[in-house]
């Protein structure tokens, strides 16, 4: 018989009664949208949890982010990294901001803080840094940069959901901390988002540019989106929050048996382990040297897939490579992310991961290179 096929990641869900008794009195309400209830007891907990000071939902973390730069009134250039999912540029770009690639960090795949004083200029207005796998960004180097140079910080914290550096929560970082709750993350709400903030005003801003420019009942000073989360999704928030400390738990049990079978192997680079920073082990990725290791990145996807296991060349391609922005950047500009992208598999990681599945992906990945068990 053929085994359950494996994907890089699987939504973590609660019981089906916990959800149904959390969205029972929903239909007593008959309140769906608009910030109701469920919005507001989410919106909280999540402040207290994340460690905020302030925070907005969204239906996405890309709405988070692309309204957090319009909120922010931003004009000229941002600073970012290419090595990130798609959203993170198009949010720029769809702002009418220029994306200026920086380079990142080899060990944490981050944007690289040497190597964004250079690519400053009068048109630069903000840095927009990612947290990568779970990786923290330098935000002290970012901080600081930003501070001498009158420069917005707008953080991807789409990776970082929970995570605390020197006790502080990722999301205080910065001007903005935008995370995403989609259904494949550490803690989602099927679909959905936050920005986290201290500028009250900034709030008020990103509260009306995601209800329609709305300031009161009778008054729109402002163009703006349909970007609110729906009951159904702040309920299924709210469970998943319940079940989220748990979750990373069983993360943290799935990469310690990763390590164990791969850590040492000539040709693999591991994710790094960072000083100072409470991970929430949302991916686990390996970066393959051909000739050490003795199989590709793609030759081991290949011999994966094989087998009915799905893991991701994440990320790959570069954004500054895609065809929508053809012509446009020059990808050679960012070595170090071009190379990795060409290298790199993010491997099957979610907190009901079997153990002896975790046992079998890497029996598989280590015989395409020739250093399995004789």
């Amino acid at each position: 018989m053929p085994q359950e096929p494996i994907y890089v990641t699987r939504s973590a869900m609660p019981e089906l009664g916990e959800y149904i008794a959390e969205i029972e009195d929903i239909w007593q309400s008959h309140m769906l949208t608009n910030m109701g209830p469920k919005h507001i007891a989410l919106a909280g907990a999540l402040k207290e949890y994340l460690g905020v000071p302030a925070l907005e939902l969204f239906t996405n973390g890309h709405m988070a982010l692309e309204l957090s730069l319009q909120a922010l009134d931003l004009q000229g250039e941002v600073i970012t990294t290419p090595f990130t999912f798609a959203s993170t540029t198009h949010a720029i770009v769809r702002n009418g901001l220029e994306p200026v690639f920086c380079d990142i960090d080899p060990v944490t795949f981050t944007l690289d803080p040497e190597k964004i004083e250079p690519l400053i200029t009068d048109r630069t207005a903000a840095i927009m840094p990612v947290h990568v796998y779970g990786h923290l960004c330098d935000v002290e180097a970012i901080g600081r940069i930003a501070k001498k140079y009158g420069l917005k910080v707008i953080y991807d914290a789409a990776h970082a959901f929970g995570e605390r550096y020197k006790g502080q929560g990722v999301g205080a970082f910065g001007d903005v901390s935008c995370f995403s709750f989609h259904a494949t993350k550490v803690f989602n709400t099927i679909e959905g988002g936050a920005a986290s903030f201290a500028d009250e005003e900034l709030g008020h801003a990103l509260y009306r540019l995601k209800n329609f420019g709305i300031r009161g009942p009778e008054t729109v000073d402002g163009v703006g989106a349909n970007a609110k989360m729906n009951e159904f999704c702040a309920a299924m928030g709210l469970c998943n929050l319940r079940r989220v400390a748990g979750d990373i738990a069983a993360r943290k049990a799935v990469v310690a048996r990763y390590r164990e079978h791969l850590s040492g192997v000539d040709g693999l680079q591991l994710g790094c382990v960072q000083a100072d920073v409470e991970p929430n082990y949302a991916y686990f990725p390996v970066v393959f040297d051909e000739k050490r290791f003795g199989a590709s990145r793609n030759e081991a996807a290949d011999a994966l897939a094989k087998e009915n296991i799905f893991p991701r060349k994440y990320f790959y391609p570069l954004t500054s490579t895609f065809a929508c922005f053809h012509g446009r950047f020059d990808a050679s500009l960012t070595p170090i992310a071009l190379h990795i992208s060409k290298r790199v598999l993010t491997l099957p990681l979610y907190p009901d991961l079997p153990l002896a599945d975790v046992d079998r992906i890497c029996a598989i990945l280590l015989g395409c290179g020739g250093k399995g068990k004789a």
